[in-house]
């Protein structure tokens, strides 16, 4: 009998899983098994939020594996003595995996690779996580792209070549493909993914009542994105007030769905034909893409500006004003909705991610990494390839990024954004009386409407924590001294 194990990662789906899928073909025994090993993944360890969400992921995927006749294997350790000592045990002759794109993994994979094949231990990685190969796509000088636009032509075409005469995988067949005998796994409570309550209150309260993670719940959610969202997907991405924007961002990160499946089913519902919607949409995964295209090429870039003349800005260290936007206290309710939002449920509309980045690195003047670990602990999907493309985007020091002299006011991006004030009244209720006319400027309104609206500036709800037009030339003055 012919044994192999599948090291499971951030691809925990039994549809369109190559390492799974081949394995079940080509092997008579198949053990699934997730490592637990954040020590591994350095300085990127998971934060609070993407823990919560595997703990649930892992139990989700744990009851599709027993449906069809198989188990998870849960080990604790290093990459490497782990899988050895679990091939020992299972007699397995090979160990397969999907690769996942994330410098300080890479290495650690091609090293236990090495190790494995030393003992004779045959190794496969396929490509699950993305629909391009990062060394592939080169500019016609040979390099790696720093504008998006570009990229997605490169991108469309090889696509065309590619990607439709690979129609998403099927489930693996794992019927009669379980070991005579299981080896022992450790229960998924026992990696304390699930976290602590803080100050008393339920921390994880709304991740639980926005999300039901696992593959299922992934595809469930495309459905309903492509069935009632799609088509209007190119103006309503823009409303946080709205269910507008996909919400697939999870399911994709921890690998619930793969992006040909997402790829491949806006493509069969659009029948060939993309509206705007649906091109805006496709735009967005091949942006996805470009992040991991760009920290493939440039792994130092999650913690170093990719413009080497960012590496010189007067960034700011305030820490009362870095508390008060990480809380939702800056005085700005767009602002203070989104950094609420992102606590509460693990999760920001992306037009108000755009907001709130600009705010801290502009308004704020505060280093742009303090945003992306800030956003790395919360986010449900925070994933390091664009979480490190989107804060540099903001900061203006990344590729394609948006010219530092752009600075969102917060005051008009709530209005033009959330005109109803329905987004900001819901995540800033102690405003929710203010007429709507004064709601994205509270300080300004006349003392007896803030009266009547139970509104105490300094009080109820926080002064603003800079002017942002005094804020703005400050941040322009600054960019002067680097350019």
């Amino acid at each position: 009998m012919r044994t192999c194990i599948v090291w499971l990662r951030n691809d925990l789906r039994l549809r369109d899983n190559p390492a799974l899928y081949q394995a079940a073909r080509e092997f008579d025994e198949v053990v699934p098994v997730f490592i637990w090993a954040p020590e591994e993944e350095r300085a990127w360890k998971p934060g609070g939020a993407q823990c919560w969400w595997l703990h649930h992921s892992l139990h989700s995927l744990k009851q599709d594996l027993e449906s069809k006749g198989s188990r998870l294997i849960i080990r604790s350790g290093e990459g490497a003595p782990t899988l050895t000592a679990l091939a020992e045990e299972t007699g397995a002759t090979s160990v397969f995996w999907n690769r996942r794109h994330v410098p300080a993994l890479d290495t650690r994979d091609a090293n236990i690779a090495e190790e494995l094949e030393r003992l004779n231990i045959e190794t496969g990685s396929f490509e699950g996580r993305l629909l391009h190969d990062p060394d592939a796509i080169e500019t016609t000088s040979g390099g790696p792209y720093h504008v998006y636009t570009p990229f997605w032509r490169k991108f469309n075409k090889l696509l065309d070549e590619t990607l439709a005469a690979t129609p998403p995988l099927p489930a693996a067949d794992l019927k009669d493909r379980a070991p005579a005998s299981w080896p022992e796994s450790s229960a998924i409570s026992a990696l304390g993914l699930l976290p602590e309550a803080r100050d008393g209150t339920d921390w994880a309260a709304g991740l639980r009542r926005m999300w039901t993670p696992g593959e299922e719940a992934g595809h469930t959610r495309l459905a309903h994105f492509l069935d009632e969202l799609l088509n209007d997907y190119d103006t309503a991405r823009d409303r946080p007030d709205l269910d507008g924007t996909s919400r697939l961002s999870p399911y994709l990160h921890h690998g619930e769905l793969s992006p040909r499946q997402v790829w491949n089913a806006v493509q069969e519902t659009s029948n060939g034909s993309l509206g705007e919607g649906a091109e805006t949409f496709l735009k967005e995964i091949v942006w996805r893409e470009f992040s991991y295209h760009l920290l493939h090429h440039y792994p130092e870039t999650t913690t170093n500006p990719l413009k080497d003349k960012f590496a010189n800005f007067p960034w700011e260290e305030d820490a009362d004003a870095l508390a008060r936007w990480q809380q939702g206290r800056t005085g700005y309710p767009i602002i203070d909705a989104g950094m609420r939002q992102l606590y509460e449920v693990g999760w920001m509309h992306n037009r108000v991610r755009m907001i709130v980045a600009s705010f801290l690195t502009k308004d704020l003047l505060i280093p742009w990494q303090h945003g992306a670990r800030w956003f790395w602990d919360t986010l449900v999907d925070g994933d390091l390839a664009s979480n490190t493309m989107g804060w540099q985007w903001a900061a203006g020091c990344g590729a394609d990024a948006q010219p530092f002299f752009r600075i969102f006011n917060p005051v008009t991006q709530g209005q033009r954004h959330d005109p109803d004030g329905a987004y900001v009244k819901r995540y800033v209720p102690e405003l929710a009386d203010l007429p709507v006319e004064h709601l994205h400027a509270p300080w300004e309104a006349p003392a007896e409407v803030l009266r009547n609206a139970n509104v105490k500036l300094g009080d109820t709800y926080p002064e603003p924590v800079v002017d942002h037009s005094e804020a703005r030339e400050q941040a322009l003055e600054a960019y002067e001294r680097i350019k």
